[in-house]
């Protein structure tokens, strides 16, 4: 049986979310059109990584080319998407 780390576990009362984020390049000679975005992810996370505790977000970790939040609702995870003012939206 695979032992359990604890340093990787963690314990929440209640629901929460994890969202999966992540991008393919199809056309390797159009990569260009993609590096706006890879630009701007460590930007958002930096600012998600800032927020106060009633933000919702709780943490991220990488897979790969894949990212997983994790976040406290859907409605906090919502509201992050849909505010204008956050440094995802442009």
């Amino acid at each position: 049986m695979t032992e359990i780390l604890a340093e990787r576990t963690a314990k929440i009362d209640g629901d929460f979310v994890v969202f999966l984020i992540g991008m393919r390049i199809i056309k390797l000679w159009r990569v260009q059109k993609s590096l706006p975005v890879v630009r701007a992810m460590p930007k958002m996370l930096k600012d998600l990584e800032a927020a106060p505790a009633e933000f919702g977000f709780i943490g991220c970790t990488n897979v790969g080319t894949c990212m997983v939040q994790y976040w406290r609702s859907f409605d906090h995870l919502e509201r992050y998407a849909q505010d204008r003012n956050a440094p995802h939206w442009p």
